[in-house]
This record gives structure tokens, C-alpha cells and sequence, in this order.
């Protein structure tokens, strides 16, 4: 499988696609309020963001012994388009289109 068969593998789960939804919404999310939002064990949570880890579509920080997850914007803007991502994703973010020199770039910005 290339990284773009991953990648829309990864899309593919109700649960990721939740996950990447909640994230959009805040600048990072510790995993232990993943555990609380998603009823799911720690085990099938970690192997959920792993898979999104893997592709590119998250990132993540570590502080102590917790773990802080992002969604990679960078990586969506590339692999959706902007209608998909307005309408599945941005309920609570806002989005810039910016176009320089015919090279369009869109930016995310969290309403708070």
C-alpha cells in the first residue's frame, strides 16, 4: 500500500474521523479526555491515534507522562479539498484562503 491508500485507509474509521473532528476543534487534546469523549478502552484508542500518527494526519507532544495530540493541518489542506474540509471539519474553526502568485494555501484559525 502507498501513503495515500494509508492515509484513506485512516479516513475511513468512524472513530478517526471522530477523533480528527475533535481535535480541529482545540489546539491539542491530551489522550486521557480522548478516553472520556470516545468510551473507548486505552488500548483501542492508541491504536487509533497510532494509525493516524503513522500517516501524517496528527501530531504529537509529550509533557511529563502525558501525550498531547494536533491535527497536522498541513497534511488535510493536501489531501482535501477546501468544501471538505469546511463542511466536515471547521463547525468550530475558521478558514482563510490565501492566495499568493495563484498558489492557493489555506489557514486555519481555532474560534475560541
Amino acid at each position: 500500500m502507498n501513503n495515500i491508500d494509508l492515509i484513506f485507509k485512516a479516513l475511513s474509521d468512524p472513530i478517526r474521523l471522530g477523533i480528527l473532528k475533535k481535535l480541529y476543534s482545540a489546539e491539542s487534546v491530551c489522550v486521557c479526555e480522548l478516553v472520556d469523549i470516545f468510551d473507548i478502552s486505552q488500548s483501542k484508542l492508541s491504536y487509533h491515534l497510532k494509525l493516524l500518527l503513522s500517516v501524517g494526519l496528527i501530531n504529537k507532544t509529550s509533557e511529563g507522562k502525558w501525550n498531547f495530540y494536533s491535527v497536522n493541518r498541513d497534511t488535510i489542506s493536501k489531501i482535501l479539498t477546501y468544501e471538505v474540509i469546511q463542511k466536515y471539519f471547521l463547525n468550530s474553526c475558521q478558514i482563510k484562503k490565501i492566495d499568493i502568485m495563484n498558489n492557493i494555501k489555506y489557514k486555519f484559525f481555532i474560534i475560541s
